[in-house]
């Protein structure tokens, strides 16, 4: 079940080296994203993204590829856009 709409996606280009690295598309953890995945983050952050959801504030998602590298997925609080980027980039 979508919990929300991503808006524009967009992706940095350290996150599509990571992704072709993992030979991983975006969907795989976009679709985990929007639909309440939120990987790997702390259970408090899990537990603040459902008022995020519901209150419309901004998502961040947090993976790691198969080949190991951390990826981060972030929809503003307006819904307008997300991003795929590395922690690093942020």
């Amino acid at each position: 079940m979508i919990r929300f709409l991503l808006g524009q996606v967009v992706a940095t280009p350290g996150a599509l080296r990571a992704l072709e690295k993992a030979e991983q598309a975006p969907d795989v953890f976009l679709d985990r994203h929007v639909n309440g995945d939120w990987g790997d983050v702390p259970e408090v952050d899990k537990q603040e993204h459902a008022v995020s959801v519901e209150q419309g504030f901004r998502i961040l998602s947090a993976y790691t590829t198969s080949a190991g590298d951390r990826l981060w997925v972030l929809t503003e609080a307006d819904r307008s856009a997300t991003i795929i980027l590395l922690p690093e980039e942020y």
